[in-house]
């Protein structure tokens, strides 16, 4: 299991749209608060719930020793960066149902959107540590 502390975000490894937000909240991350790993992989099969890594339609974000799934994952990722992201952790206040609407709206459009890429994102030379395998 993964320290109390410790931050994890699962994303879809194959996924345009879930890369370039990892990609994003690597950019924004100056503290280094965050690790992500596909859900594809090993460390996902290791630590997440079977349901978490057959579903590939949500964000995973591991906080403060619970498994957050759908907007509440993208938004605590956000809050946890800091900085002026923080601003968007206010549509929390959004009802759950809407938030989560949308964002199954948009999980089950991404790849014909955003596209797919043909295998996971592996982790260059200055990503290593932050993205597990």
């Amino acid at each position: 299991m993964t320290k109390q502390h410790e931050h994890i975000l699962f994303f879809d490894g194959v996924c345009s749209l879930c890369n370039n937000f990892v990609n994003f909240l690597m950019r924004i991350d100056k503290k280094k608060k965050l690790r992500f790993a596909s859900l594809q992989g090993k460390t996902a099969e290791h630590i997440l719930p079977k349901e978490m890594t057959t579903n590939l339609n949500s964000l995973v974000l591991i906080h403060e020793g619970q498994f957050l799934s759908f907007s509440t994952a993208s938004l605590t990722a956000l809050r946890i960066v800091g900085g002026w992201y923080t601003i968007f952790y206010i549509f929390i206040l959004l009802p759950k149902f809407i938030r989560d609407g949308v964002y199954r709206i948009i999980a089950k459009n991404r790849y014909s959107w955003f596209g797919k890429r043909a295998s996971c994102r592996v982790a260059t030379k200055e990503e290593v540590g932050r993205i597990l395998d």
